[in-house]
This record gives C-alpha cells, sequence and structure tokens, in this order.
C-alpha cells in the first residue's frame, strides 16, 4: 500500500479520519489531496508522513517521527488546517476564472 487518503478531517479533537487506502501503483494526488503513510518507528511508536498533491507535482507536507500511538490526534490540526486552506484557495480560484469570463478577459 502507498497509503491512505484523506477524504474528510473532522474538526473535532476526537473526531474520524475519513480514508480510503491508496494501492502502491496510483498515480499523483490530484490537487490538494493529502496522502498519510505510517510505519512502525525504530524505537518506539509510529513514523507518520502526509503528502501533498500539488498542481504539477506532490510534496512532503509534514512528519512526525515517532508519533505515539494516538498520532491521529496529533496529525489531525494540520490536516485539518491544510484541508481547509486548500478548499478556500479552490473556491477562490473558481471564483476569480468566472470573475475574468464575465469581463471578458
Amino acid at each position: 500500500m502507498r497509503g491512505a487518503l484523506v477524504r474528510r478531517v473532522s474538526t473535532r479533537h476526537d473526531g474520524p479520519l475519513d480514508v480510503p487506502w491508496l494501492a502502491a501503483g496510483t498515480p499523483r494526488l490530484p490537487l490538494g489531496r493529502i496522502c498519510l503513510h505510517w510505519e512502525p518507528a525504530s524505537l518506539n511508536g509510529w513514523d507518520v508522513t502526509a503528502h501533498l498533491g500539488l498542481a504539477t507535482n506532490e510534496v512532503r507536507l509534514a512528519s512526525w517521527p515517532a508519533a505515539p500511538d494516538d498520532w491521529p490526534h496529533v496529525v489531525r490540526p494540520t490536516l485539518c488546517e491544510v484541508s481547509g486552506l486548500c478548499a478556500a484557495l479552490t473556491f477562490a480560484t473558481g471564483a476569480l476564472t468566472l470573475s475574468n469570463r464575465l469581463a471578458g478577459v
């Protein structure tokens, strides 16, 4: 498995992360989508990484080395904020595109 695609992040600190598994050969992440990957840390806990899909490639969004067993609670604030930012940028881009179209640009 490549990891898990974050579909939805609850804003509640104890809320769920809605994720389906991504197969190893899955193509690049779509714009604004986040993929989580975790594996056991060498000493204790979990090594967790998050990747973010951009317009032309993927970038490492964050990493949490040796995160505790309740690591979803640790990563949730970052995932929630980045998801909200991506949604706002998508909305703003759509509004700007529509505005330009209506202005004949």
